[in-house]
């Protein structure tokens, strides 16, 4: 069982900083950011690059892994992100996982077209995602590579020296369709979920911990049809999408961590605190499930 947190990327470094340090010092087992262009209700703040902003944690940390949850080809291309993974991985001493998925509808969707060019269809997402894996995969493992496929090319592209996690670094990916979970079964060593985006809001803490038992056996399902036994995968979830409420109180984690654990799930990710927002909580609560949260289940 692991413990984790995700530091959205909306702190000067000048406070970033402390903010990962303290993550580091209360033991998660990984902080991870997102990767967006801009995001929500977050949009019109501070909202900094997540590639540079590993870097800098990567610096300012030693033992904590560190990663992204999500990239997503929507604003990104398998040749550059490669060498940016390559050299975040070699900043960390060996610490990156790279959450990765099909992305969506939001402003990463739209950023870089122009404004009569609509945005990709789900099937459009998942066919570039598709292709996008594979490829990544390849330029992680192999010093050169050439490929031209229907969405990316690459022309003897050079990743010298390659990951210092070997054969690469671990893909956690998102998916809950089964063109996804296929992927993650295939190229994962994690798995990424939010739960079912339509029990937000008017759904019951019951009905979410059914869908996920779904989400579950598809990834079972799609493990099957590559040939691939899903036990290895680790299994990640991403909280603060579903309708349980487990930083109200430390009682109202354990109770949550203990069923998504006995689910299947091997890491639960906590949102760091921020006031104001979606993802406000009581910071001595929050420190206090980082450091004993995970003693109550044992």
């Amino acid at each position: 069982m692991h413990l984790s947190t995700l530091i959205l990327p909306i702190h000067r470094w000048s406070e970033g900083r402390e903010v990962w340090q303290r993550a580091e010092e209360l033991g998660f087992h990984a902080a991870y950011t997102y990767d967006h262009l801009a995001w929500r209700t977050f949009r019109d703040g501070p909202w900094f690059g997540a590639v540079p902003t590993l870097t800098a944690a990567a610096a300012a940390t030693e033992r904590m892994r560190l990663g992204t949850l999500i990239t997503s080809p929507n604003f990104r291309h398998p040749v550059t992100l490669a060498k940016d993974l390559i050299t975040l991985d070699d900043v960390s001493g060996g610490r990156i996982t790279l959450g990765i998925g099909a992305g969506g509808n939001g402003f990463d969707a739209t950023t870089l077209r122009r404004a009569d060019e609509a945005p990709w269809t789900p099937r459009e997402r998942a066919d570039h995602f598709g292709e996008f894996v594979p490829l990544l995969d390849q330029l992680l493992r192999e010093p050169s590579v050439t490929y031209e496929g229907e969405f990316y090319t690459a022309n003897e592209a050079r990743n010298i020296p390659g990951c210092v996690q070997r054969p690469r670094l671990p893909f956690a990916i998102a998916a809950t369709g089964p063109r996804g979970q296929k992927l993650a079964a295939r190229y994962g060593q994690g798995w990424v979920t939010t739960g079912d985006p339509k029990l937000y809001e008017t759904g019951t803490p019951e009905q979410s911990v059914a869908a996920l038992r779904r989400q579950l056996d598809g990834l079972d399902a799609a493990g099957t049809a590559v040939g691939r036994d899903t036990t290895e995968l680790e299994k990640i979830l991403l909280t603060g999408f579903t309708p349980d409420r487990p930083l109200d109180s430390f009682d109202a984690f354990v109770d949550f961590a203990g069923t998504h654990f006995a689910l299947g799930f091997t890491e639960i990710v906590l949102h760091w605190p921020v006031p104001g927002s979606d993802f406000a909580a009581d910071e001595k609560v929050f420190e206090r499930i980082a450091t004993e949260g995970l003693t109550q289940l044992r």
